[in-house]
Order: structure tokens, then sequence, then C-alpha cells
């Protein structure tokens, strides 16, 4: 990991409390900066914040209410005097096709997933302009790239977020604000843990992925740390994608393999 230094600097984390949220937390403390977490966890947010008083503030968050996202940039301002970004991983999973998902569920993975990002970029960025700008890192995911079988809330809101955040790219560049979307593949996790916990599901899982692992949430964390310094300072307005390659594949089937087991 290069060398970096966010002193001075303070960021909004949602879903920050858990998974990649909390090692983003960690690296940028780590690195010299605060933030401020929005989350529904509060049991993970006051660990982190036990750990980290003086750098760290914990704010109980649903992200799908505008005005306590608002409240959350707000308190980062006050705490820390500024707020030069966001990274947005609050999210939830869900499974279901299009005719069988109640319609229930729709609204509430695009609410948190989607909506969410939305809020959370609507609130930061009149804030990052009192400093200058800054950058907003939003977790997709692969899913929206590429769909999954059945995921069909789940894969339109994470496409959604990809081409927000171009728009943001686009819309904000000007004001010295950048914004990126974060794809990451198979990511050991909360929200994956109980379908890899099936050992026929984790093994096709992982026949899929080149590395042949699942990655860490250090692993993305370090990307988003990478993204939000300096050192990343032309990049905005695009995804990157993170996820040992499994992407990279057109679908079709691996005939060496194949051969080599007849």
């Amino acid at each position: 990991m290069m060398n970096i230094d966010f002193s001075n600097k303070a960021y909004l984390v949602t879903g920050g409390a858990s998974g990649i949220g909390a090692a983003v937390v960690q690296y940028l403390l780590e690195h010299g900066g605060s933030a401020v977490i929005a989350d529904i966890n509060d049991e993970g947010g006051q660990q982190l914040l036990a750990q980290y008083p003086v750098q760290l503030r914990y704010l109980h968050t649903d992200v799908t209410d505008f005005t306590a996202l608002e409240a959350a940039c707000a308190l980062a301002e006050t705490e820390f005097g500024r707020l030069d970004g966001a990274v947005n991983c609050a999210g939830i999973g869900s499974f279901g096709t299009a005719v069988e998902m109640p319609l229930e569920e729709w609204h509430k993975v695009i609410n948190i997933d989607l909506n969410g990002v939305f809020y959370a970029c609507r609130a930061a960025i009149p804030i990052m302009r009192k400093s200058g700008g800054g950058c907003l890192v939003n977790i997709a995911s692969l899913s929206g790239v590429r769909a999954d079988y059945s995921f069909a809330a789940y894969n339109a809101a994470k496409a959604g977020v990809i081409n927000f955040t171009r728009t943001l790219g686009l819309d904000h560049g000007g004001e010295n604000i950048r914004a990126i979307a974060v794809c990451p593949g198979l990511i050991d996790t909360p929200l994956t843990a109980i379908p890899t916990a099936i050992d026929a599901v984790n093994d096709d899982w992982l026949s899929r992925i080149p590395l042949a692992r699942a990655g860490s949430a250090e692993e993305v964390a370090q990307l988003v740390v990478f993204l939000l310094s300096p050192a990343a300072s032309y990049i905005t307005g695009t995804e990157i994608i993170i996820d040992g390659g499994m992407g990279s594949s057109n679908n079709q089937p691996n005939l060496p393999a194949l051969f080599a087991a007849m």
C-alpha cells in the first residue's frame, strides 16, 4: 500500500459498521483521516467508535431517509470542520425474478441500494463544495455490470449506481468533485457468508474465479482509499471492477478443463 495521508480530511461512510465499510473506515483513520459512520448497525458502530474516539463519529442512520443523511453530513462538518467525500457501502442483497419477487421487496432494494446512494451524494456535495471538492466512491457490484440469475432488483439497483456515478463525474468534475463506482465480485463479507456456507455453492463460485478465491473486505478498502487519494486525481466518472477476474469470462465452457477430465 502506497503511503497515503488523509490528515485534515473527513469522510462520510454509509454502511461503515461492518464489512467493506468498516475496512474503509479503519484504513482512513489509520492514515490520519476522520469519518462519520452512517449505519443502522449500532453494535458494530459503537465497537469502532470505542477504538477511535477522536477521529470517528457514529450516527444511527437509515439511508432511505434523506434528512438522516443530511444530518450525518452536517455532523462531519460540525465535528471535523469539513467533508471531503463519501463512501457509500450501505446495501442489501435480494433474490427473486421479476414475476416472483414481492413488490415490496423490489422497492426495498431500490430504496436502500440505489436511492440511498443518491441521497448520500445529494447531501454530501454541498458541504464538499465548501472544502474545495473531494471524491465520492459508490460501492456497486459486478452484478451491475453483468446480470445474475434471479437477482432482478439487486442487478437493477447496482446498474443504476454505476450510471448515476458516471453522471456525477460529468456534472461535478468542474467543481473538483470526482466520482467512481467500485464493482466487487465475490467478497468475504457478512452479506456473502450465508450462500458460501453451502459447499456446493462455494465450490461452484470459486471455480468461476481465475484467482480461485473470494476477495477480502480489506482488498476492496485499499482500492477505495487509493481512489479517495490524490494518487487517483485523474480518475472520475467510471467504474472499476475488483472481482479476481470472474467478469473477464464470456461464460463459454472451460474446454481445457473439460477435455482433461475425459
